[in-house]
């Protein structure tokens, strides 16, 4: 089987209250698609959480007018552990989350009503998108990003995950992960100073050199027409010396954890990534043939950026679609070509609307 990247399947967002949090998120991102939900031990994570093993709550929520999820994650043995300093753009790691929309100026205005805490006006950046930026109640930082394709029409005003804003120490070094690996193959801008669009955000007006870059191919896995498209911008701080944003703490706790992709061939992504020096520093596949999420099965493995970013992989091998029915798609025995719209509409059902 080839290497197949698909697209972002989610987000990992780190929280210490795990209703509350998919609630806000529910009510005002429109993440109330229920893919699976699981509460376990991560005892394959010891790399990265202090080689123990930690009980955890989690449920992968997408929004049906497409683009990734969001896997929001608590730990349950232990306390949550915020960060112990204001995280400012261009710090160690994933600054911020993006997600889409194919009306910014509606977007905008909906999220002003309800009160959100908006940290700048809509702004072009210099690809010339408009995006603004806010502050959830957690802490996180999104990007509202001007994007119009969509799934399936909402009532909602937003989309899911199209991309991240990373911070990193090196950029040649970071691409060297999202361009070689991940095939964020294009470059649309490569520029440096101080930027308008920033403005507003923790540590917005210092300088930067920002480096967009997109796929050109057209994906092709089972999802790939829900999750869509994507970019990742990486921001390098040139006029002080960043932090790492989970200094001190580990995977799992609050801000944004990972970013995940779905692949396709995910033992030969992990020759392709040790032959660049990246090997996996997790891979279930290792331990099982398959791995139980709950609801779902497959396998995952991570790598480590050289800013620290935790990238995770994963292969799906079996989902619900209908759990009621049951009926579950085994994609060991359908094969991993794109999935009809109709059968992907039907995550619909599995709404959760309290």
């Amino acid at each position: 089987m080839s290497i197949k990247i698909n697209g972002i399947q989610q987000l990992g967002v780190g929280v210490d209250n795990f209703h509350e949090a998919w609630r806000w998120y529910r009510e005002h991102f429109s993440m109330d698609i229920r893919m699976f939900e699981d509460e376990a031990v991560a005892e394959l994570m010891l790399p990265h959480t202090g080689g123990k093993p930690r009980a955890r709550h989690a449920v992968l929520a997408l929004n049906m007018r497409g683009g990734g999820g969001f896997e929001i994650w608590q730990h349950k043995g232990k306390k949550p552990e915020p960060p112990k300093f204001e995280i400012l753009l261009g710090d160690l790691g994933i600054n911020i989350g993006r997600i889409k929309t194919d009306d910014i100026n509606s977007a905008y205005t909906k999220f002003k009503k309800s009160g959100l805490n908006l940290l700048t006006p809509v702004k072009k950046n210099p690809a010339g998108t408009e995006h603004f930026f806010l502050r959830d109640k957690f802490g996180n930082i999104w990007e509202i990003n001007d994007e119009r394709e969509v799934f399936r029409k909402e009532k909602s005003v937003s989309g899911g995950v199209n991309g991240a804003l990373i911070g990193v120490k090196n950029m040649e070094e970071s691409l060297k992960i999202y361009r070689d690996i991940l095939l964020y193959n294009q470059v649309v801008y490569d520029t440096s100073g101080n930027f308008e669009d920033f403005e507003g955000l923790p540590g917005g007006q210092g300088s930067f050199r920002r480096v967009l870059l997109q796929h050109t191919d057209v994906k092709s896995g089972a999802f790939s027409k829900f999750f869509g498209t994507s970019s990742i911008e990486l921001i390098e701080a040139t006029d002080r010396v960043p932090r790492d944003i989970f200094e001190d703490r580990i995977w799992g706790d609050p801000g944004f954890i990972h970013i995940c992709f779905d692949v396709n061939g995910l033992k030969q992504l992990r020759e392709k990534v040790k032959d660049l020096g990246y090997p996996f520093t997790v891979d279930s596949s290792m331990a099982k043939d398959t791995f139980d999420m709950g609801e779902a099965a497959g396998n995952f493995a991570y790598i480590k950026a050289p800013e620290g970013t935790l990238i995770e992989f994963v292969e799906t091998h079996k989902i619900p679609i209908l759990k009621k029915f049951n009926w579950f798609i085994d994609f060991r025995k359908r094969g991993n070509h794109p999935l009809p719209n109709w059968i992907l509409k039907l995550f619909r059902f599995k709404r959760v609307k309290k």
